[in-house]
């Protein structure tokens, strides 16, 4: 019996151990992968800048005050007071880009910090 229960408690730390392997290789490559999404995101939005202000410097400037304008309506809708609980048309649109481009700003605040382009 002792033999039995052994072998056992060997299977569990085995199994343990590769539970904790799969599970460190697993999060590194995600690690990996998710920095280098934000890469080529920052890399794309950067690309996206240059070949615009190459284009049309005024067109440029113009876009990004437009979008700055329609940004700042978005968080103003999302953060004034909670008593008008229904977005619609417009209210809605600007939240939901605010609210995804501020989900991206926090990834690659996150991981784009780790790449070696900056």
């Amino acid at each position: 019996m002792d033999r039995v229960g052994g072998f056992v408690g060997v299977r569990r730390a085995a199994r343990g151990v590769s539970e904790f392997l799969l599970e460190t290789v697993g999060e590194a490559l995600a690690e990996v992968i998710l920095t280098l999404l934000a890469c080529g995101l920052l890399l794309a939005l950067v690309l996206a800048a240059r070949l615009s202000w190459s284009f049309s410097p005024r067109l440029t400037l113009a876009g990004a005050g437009l979008l700055s304008v329609f940004l700042a309506h978005g968080a103003w809708t999302a953060f004034r007071d909670r008593s008008e609980r229904r977005r619609r048309g417009l209210a809605a649109v600007t939240t939901a880009v605010f609210a995804v481009t501020a989900a991206t700003a926090v990834f690659l605040l996150f991981y784009a910090t780790d790449c070696g382009c900056l």
